[in-house]
């Protein structure tokens, strides 16, 4: 054999085996978060299972352990959530649309595709300041429903924005021109043709955006929502609390059993998400059913 040939020999072996302790280590890591998960899972329902029952869901916070549940953060989370989806999803996927198949591309196109990019990277902390800066103070909406709606839209848009953007790019351009070949409008082609092909992928980055926006503390915290409510919003100017909220309140507290409570919260919490994903996840099978190449 040629030393040439040995040289390369020995080079595909050092490759293979940078490939093999590479992908050791990505399933080690892996496997290690799993069992970091599991452990807190375990955790927490060995804790909160003895807490959870009909009671602690009807029933409102309460000085007394025993006494207290989790109706008004439980009920306060829906709203947030319902009316967070039903202001960002609109824009964020406007937007998109907007960025990928009618924007020029230009100095303006390129400012707003890298501010978007990094909006989604910044601490949400920074986006319960601006929240109380404008929402709270600045359109004087106070501690309620919509304001905290508003501030989570702020959060979240970024991530929809983002996903959606990249659904829609890549969505095949023969779709497009089929549609143009038949006479359709840029708008029908976008409506009819390409929003729904994209459609799996947009309701991907709603879930990750929502779910992030479902467990978020820190703007909430900023923009004034109350740890104590003794009712349940019936409107969007009503104050309100969510349940990351009442969670932090209840784990912040020395006495044990108040722990077992925010665990027992932290498993409604989880049961919500994954209702609301369940749901998400069921809608984009069928779309990507409906919408095969």
């Amino acid at each position: 054999m040629s030393r040439l040939a040995l040289e390369n020999t020995g080079h595909i072996r050092k490759r293979k085996l940078h490939a093999w302790m590479f992908e050791r280590t990505c399933a080690g890591m892996t496997w290690l978060s799993v069992a970091l998960l599991a452990v807190l899972l375990f955790h927490v329902s060995k804790a909160g299972f003895a807490y959870l029952d009909l009671e602690f869901l009807a029933n409102f916070p309460h000085y007394k352990a025993e006494q207290a549940g989790i109706k008004a953060a439980l009920f306060g989370t829906i709203w947030l959530i319902m009316t967070t989806a039903a202001i960002s999803i609109p824009i964020g996927v406007a937007s998109a649309v907007y960025l990928e198949e009618f924007s020029k591309r230009n100095r303006l196109h390129t400012f707003i595709e890298v501010n978007v990019t990094n909006l989604a990277g910044v601490p949400s902390i920074v986006y319960g300041i601006l929240g109380l800066a404008l929402f709270v103070r600045g359109f004087g909406l106070g501690r309620s429903v919509i304001a905290g709606a508003l501030t989570m839209s702020l959060l979240v848009l970024p991530v929809i924005i983002t996903a959606s953007r990249e659904a829609i790019r890549a969505v095949p351009s023969s779709i497009r021109l089929a549609a143009y070949a038949i006479g359709a409008s840029r708008v029908q082609t976008v409506w009819a043709h390409v929003l729904p092909a994209a459609l799996p992928g947009v309701i991907t980055g709603v879930i990750l955006a929502l779910s992030r926006a479902i467990g978020e503390t820190a703007p909430l915290i900023t923009i004034g929502a109350l740890t104590y409510v003794a009712s349940v919003p019936s409107g969007l100017g009503d104050s309100f609390t969510a349940l990351p909220i009442q969670i932090f309140d209840w784990a912040s507290r020395p006495q044990p059993e108040w722990h077992s409570l925010a665990a027992a919260g932290i498993i409604v919490l989880l049961a919500v998400l994954l209702m609301m994903n369940a749901v998400a996840v069921f809608i984009r099978q069928r779309s990507q059913r409906s919408a095969r190449w």
